[in-house]
């Protein structure tokens, strides 16, 4: 009798071991089930404008600055540089640190010419405890400056100083990246109205940190994408609209 209770307490506890070993293998199992599709089915970062100006024979120490073939984000620092210092050590903590090691890769701001000194002592400030050799500040007179940013989408004007906050994705083509609907998940319940983000603040660190970061990812998942060959934008977009028709039919 002992021994047939002993037994079947062994068992049990065997039946106990066996069925947490399952559990601990197949749950991360199940996991990565899950996030493989997700990782392969994405709406790509949005064209919110195209035909960029490009900025030609630009030539910084030893680079030439350029758009065409570089996932660039970029910024205007006005005749009053210093004024943007808490803007630019954000994209530098938030955006640049994290996407600095990506093949081409860059931040420019652009500075009126005749702000050198005053664009110098802000690069000093940004660039304290390293070299930011993928940051370049490049100068343009006033015409040329009015003329790059009204090639951009942009809700706002430059201001007087011809500076802004915002910064911007311009992609290897030329194209302006944002997103056309960037309504919460709420807001898309409700069926609020739609609106577009087509820059980013760089005085909001939530802005750069969950929205921009995320864009600036997404984009270049697509480039490494389309290196592989396993880029697909019709299939996305028709599967988008898809499920847009869906969602308006419920």
């Amino acid at each position: 009798m002992n021994r047939l209770f002993y037994f079947c307490i062994m068992e049990k506890k065997q039946v106990k071991r066996n069925l947490v070993l399952a559990i601990l293998f197949f749950l991360p199992v199940t996991f990565l089930l899950f996030l493989y599709p997700a990782q392969h089915h994405y709406n790509p970062l949005d064209v919110v404008k195209g035909n960029v100006m490009e900025v030609k024979n630009l030539v910084v120490g030893d680079t030439t600055v350029a758009f065409a073939n570089h996932i660039s984000v970029l910024g205007f620092a006005g005749n009053d540089p210093m004024s943007k210092v808490t803007a630019l050590s954000n994209v530098k903590e938030l955006v640049y640190d994290k996407f600095k090691g990506f093949k081409k890769f860059q931040v420019v701001i652009v500075v009126p010419l005749g702000a050198e000194d005053r664009a110098n002592e802000l690069q000093k400030v940004v660039s304290a405890y390293e070299n930011l050799e993928y940051l370049h500040f490049v100068f343009l007179n006033d015409e040329n400056i009015n003329a790059l940013y009204n090639s951009l989408g942009s809700d706002l004007p430059l201001d007087s100083n011809l500076a802004t906050n915002t910064i911007f994705i311009i992609d290897k083509d030329l194209n302006q990246r944002g997103r056309m609907d960037d309504r919460s998940d709420a807001e898309r319940g409700r069926q609020a109205s739609v609106y577009g983000l087509l820059g980013y603040n760089a005085i909001e660190v939530a802005e750069l940190k969950n929205k921009m970061s995320e864009d600036m990812r997404i984009l270049f998942t697509e480039y490494r994408q389309k290196r592989k060959g396993t880029f697909d934008a019709a299939t996305r977009r028709e599967n988008s609209l898809k499920s847009d028709v869906s969602n308006e039919e419920n």
